[in-house]
């Protein structure tokens, strides 16, 4: 829908990379470009803003953001938001920032919601309640526009006559969205990050432990990237050889760096009970073992 209310073909949108692949297959489906800004491991996945700034264009209506991200397990740090803010204010662009990962981050990690940053920059957010109730299959979410000086009004009447035209979650389910919002106790909510906290620590310090492997350490989410070292690996021509081979002989499951436009890279999912990661984990080190040279 945000999409589709910003852009005509043949616009463009910034987009991270790597990325969430749907970013790409929406546009792609709709005529849209997608000009991608690249992503910094170095610096826990932060956007390269130097590169960002070189792809704006006339055609360029949004910056767009994932912040906690899928893939990278990445939370921008507030300054780093308002670095981003100070790069769309120069270009006049709005940001849309996908946050269907609020507040989803780890020990020593602070979520800031980039609308509370700025009263100069419109930002179009879009959460839900997928990811930190855990309840992906309701399809529950929304789409909050933060404009206080009235500069995306054609935006917002195209969003509202889209909304009249998509699926929504049943009724039920909306009713009982205030509930959940209101009703849900900090109890919830310490033992679900505390149990993805620790699951993110057992995840980065087995890939620490595993030669040619380099994790980029987790803020938020639930997934981590891991870097790898393919010289070390050259029975394989690619991490998609890898993973494939990962997965025959050892029955582990990693997504390729390349369903997010990032070669030598696979994405590792951490929401499995602590045993069953612990078990994962050291299957990938026998396979590592045996095929590292």
């Amino acid at each position: 829908m945000v999409f589709d209310a910003f852009l005509e073909p043949g616009d463009n949108i910034l987009l991270p990379n790597p990325g969430f692949s749907l970013y790409k297959t929406i546009c792609d489906s709709k005529g849209f470009e997608c000009n991608f800004y690249n992503l910094l491991p170095e610096k826990n996945w932060e956007c390269d803003l130097d590169h960002m700034r070189t792809l704006v264009n006339s055609k360029t209506r949004a910056v767009f953001i994932n912040n906690p991200s899928n893939p990278c397990g990445s939370n921008f740090s507030k300054q780093h938001l308002l670095d981003i803010i100070k790069v769309a204010e120069e270009f006049k662009l709005p940001i849309i920032s996908d946050e269907i990962y609020d507040g989803v981050v780890f020990e020593g990690e602070v979520f800031t919601s980039i609308p509370t940053l700025t009263e100069t920059v419109p930002s179009v957010v879009l959460g839900g309640i997928a990811k930190q109730y855990v309840v992906p299959g309701w399809r529950m979410g929304w789409i909050a526009v933060h404009d206080r000086h009235n500069l995306l009004s054609e935006i917002m009447t195209g969003l509202m006559a889209l909304s009249t035209i998509i699926l929504g979650p049943n009724s039920a389910i909306q009713g009982a969205l205030p509930d959940i919002l209101n009703k849900t106790t900090p109890e919830y909510y310490d033992g679900f990050l505390k149990t993805l906290s620790g699951n993110a620590d057992i995840t980065y310090k087995a890939f620490q432990a595993i030669d040619g492997l380099t994790p980029v350490k987790p803020q938020g989410a639930m997934y981590v990237m891991v870097g790898i070292d393919m010289k070390r690996f050259p029975s394989f021509e690619s991490e998609i050889d890898f993973s494939k081979e990962l997965l025959r002989e050892q029955a582990v499951m990693v997504l390729p760096g390349s369903c997010f436009m990032i070669p030598n890279y696979f994405r590792v999912v951490f929401t499995k009970p602590e045993e069953k990661l612990i078990e994962a984990y050291a299957r990938v080190a026998e396979f590592c073992e045996k095929y590292r040279k």
